[in-house]
């Protein structure tokens, strides 16, 4: 494909959305022609699938349950969305991607990592990302910024759930060279300096 995907992951409150929206605009700035979506959602069926994953009536939800639907969710998003982006030679930046899963329902659920990555193939039509870029703050950080009444299902997690996500993150940024770590506790603009210099050195002509 023509076009390049760049996916943000971090925890909770890390500051992600915002960095990935100054990228857009940067880009956009420099003439390049930019789709930015999110996960979980993107396309119609996708925000369906959201709106049952994250609300707080479904405490019940199996982990096996919950990896189903985000590969739900996945695949309908890469195959609607990212994929027709890419071919127009777009640059996709999506705010979350399949390695959320593998952190979340795969270090802190527990599901095993064999099963996530059968399942990740086939939703994201065997897809990767080119560049990952992980906003990494400490977990009482980002759990300090989420107002407690407007949190979502997973927001609601205990502490410990969050610390096992973030040690995934780092792990997975150890394990795959298109990871750019990023000390997310600075200032937005330092934070967003800093990325648009790593990504020049990676992928701007």
């Amino acid at each position: 494909m023509k076009g390049k995907l760049i996916t943000f992951e971090g925890i909770e409150g890390c500051g992600k959305s915002t960095q990935a929206r100054l990228l857009a605009e940067y880009f956009e700035r420099r003439g390049k022609e930019v789709f930015l979506t999110r996960e979980p959602g993107g396309p119609q069926i996708s925000e369906k699938i959201r709106e049952i994953l994250l609300s707080n009536e479904n405490e019940e939800m199996l982990a096996r349950t919950e990896v189903l639907l985000y590969a739900a969710s996945r695949s309908q998003h890469t195959g609607e969305w990212i994929m027709p982006a890419m071919k127009d030679g777009k640059i996709v930046i999506s705010d979350r991607y399949y390695d959320s899963t593998l952190a979340y329902q795969g270090a802190a659920r527990k599901i095993d990592r064999k099963v996530i990555d059968s399942i990740t193939r086939f939703a994201t039509f065997d897809i990767k990302p080119e560049i990952t870029i992980l906003i990494d703050i400490p977990v009482e950080t980002g759990l300090s910024r989420i107002k407690r009444k407007d949190a979502d299902r997973l927001e609601r997690e205990s502490i410990d759930f969050h610390r096992k996500v973030r040690r995934a993150f780092l792990e997975l940024a150890k394990e795959e060279e298109r990871y750019i770590v990023i000390d997310g506790t600075r200032s937005i603009d330092a934070i967003n300096k800093e990325i648009i210099l790593r990504i020049e050195e990676r992928i701007i002509p």
